[in-house]
């Protein structure tokens, strides 16, 4: 293990040698802050949005002024925020130009608590440049780094996305469909049946008046395009019935441990177990556990359904769930919860959770089944890890 002393020389060898370059990211354009290992300031340029050919220029330009000012090799460490552009830039940098990048969680910079705070794209260069110093010097705690997915890790997570997107597209329609029908006093219609077309083809209003045109066209236009999703949502879940099967053949098959193998197998064994489905296992294998928690808290905390405690001196309460992850994942965690009570009844799990509601209203239940998705979720993750089987959970 390296002494501290010499691990505080490698980190100022390794500042005195760095050209730092934060990226603050617009659709107008790009604000590029750089710190070279001989200057005592940040510089600021500004490029065209998107524009890497642009940007390479400008990083291989202050690269070579650097390197002849201290007549040796320059080490690059780039950093820029994670946001909808996702990580083809980090993937472009590496590519193209061999340069260490950083994808940075924006709530993690710290932030003036004025109560009018200043913001602009160049004081927000600015600072990340800062933060990156700092956290290249051994400070962990200015920044959070965002793990980047591998292309297939990436590409994995477009079933499960798309056809919750569809899914609620679907709601949609069919909620519209059910309104037009309802101003004319129908009610008995389902626009998901197989015999809508031919029933509304007969159908007259309550009042006794056949449907008016433009209302009739509206409706069988949204019927089209209600089929056309739910043909999409076949597509998919056939898709991802396919790859369950396939992983549960993987398991049998003594292969090397690549990250799509991995990650088949995973499918196939949280399926293994009874209300568990395919969605649920999908998003748990590509959602979540690809990530690499180290351990149980990392994992509670990223999913964001973790208590917030808050205390001063002798004032004590607490906040809630921290709801830091996507919030479409909870809810589904929260589902999934609520089936394992229904499917798993004899699991530990379970008998808790009727333990510590025994008596209880309807709210304490909602409250409590947060708890008991968070400790689902962690087994479900030493079942995956470990092969432990929840205590008390049956297989399918």
């Amino acid at each position: 293990m390296m002494p501290q002393r010499d691990k505080a020389m490698a980190l100022a060898d390794a500042g005195n040698n760095t050209l730092y370059i934060a990226i603050e990211i617009s659709r107008k354009s790009w604000v590029v802050g750089l710190k070279g290992p001989t200057s005592g300031r940040i510089g600021l340029h500004t490029i065209g949005s998107s524009d890497v050919e642009a940007l390479k220029a400008l990083i291989e330009r202050h690269r070579m002024k650097a390197e002849r000012g201290l007549d040796r090799e320059v080490r690059v460490l780039c950093c820029y925020e994670a946001g909808y552009e996702g990580f083809w830039l980090v993937r472009w940098l590496d590519q193209v130009m061999a340069i260490e990048t950083i994808v940075l969680d924006p709530a993690s910079l710290l932030v003036n608590r004025k109560a009018k705070q200043r913001k602009t794209d160049r004081i927000d260069a600015r600072n990340m440049v800062r933060a990156l110093l700092a956290h290249d010097h051994g400070d962990a705690a200015v920044l959070s780094q965002v793990r980047v997915p591998s292309v297939d890790e990436e590409d994995h997570k477009r079933l499960l996305r798309e056809r919750w997107r569809l899914v609620k597209e679907r709601t949609s329609l069919t909620n519209a469909i059910k309104g037009l029908l309802k101003l004319q006093g129908v009610f008995e219609l389902n626009p998901r049946a197989k015999e809508f077309a031919e029933r509304f083809a007969e159908t007259r209003t309550r009042y006794g008046l056949p449907f008016p045109p433009r209302a009739r066209r509206e409706i069988l236009r949204l019927w089209e395009r209600l089929n056309l999703v739910e043909r999409h949502i076949g597509q998919i879940e056939a898709e991802r019935d396919l790859t369950v099967r396939q992983g549960a053949v993987l398991r049998t098959q003594q292969l090397p441990e690549r990250d799509d193998v991995r990650s088949a197998k995973t499918l196939a064994v949280l399926t293994q177990l009874r209300g568990i489905g395919a969605n649920d296992a999908t998003l748990l294998t590509h959602e979540i556990f690809y990530r690499g928690f180290r351990n149980r808290r990392e994992l509670a905390g990223w999913v964001g359904i973790t208590p917030t405690p808050w205390a001063s001196g002798a004032v004590q309460r607490d906040q809630g769930i921290g709801r830091d992850g996507p919030a479409w994942i909870r809810a589904q965690l929260i589902q999934m919860a609520w089936r394992w009570v229904r499917y798993q009844p004899d699991s530990a799990l379970v008998q808790w959770y009727e333990k510590r509601t025994q008596g209880a209203g309807a709210r304490n239940r909602r409250v409590m089944i947060v708890a008991l998705a968070r400790k689902l979720l962690i087994a479900l993750w030493r079942f995956c890890e470990t092969g432990l089987v929840p205590t008390g959970a049956k297989l399918a």
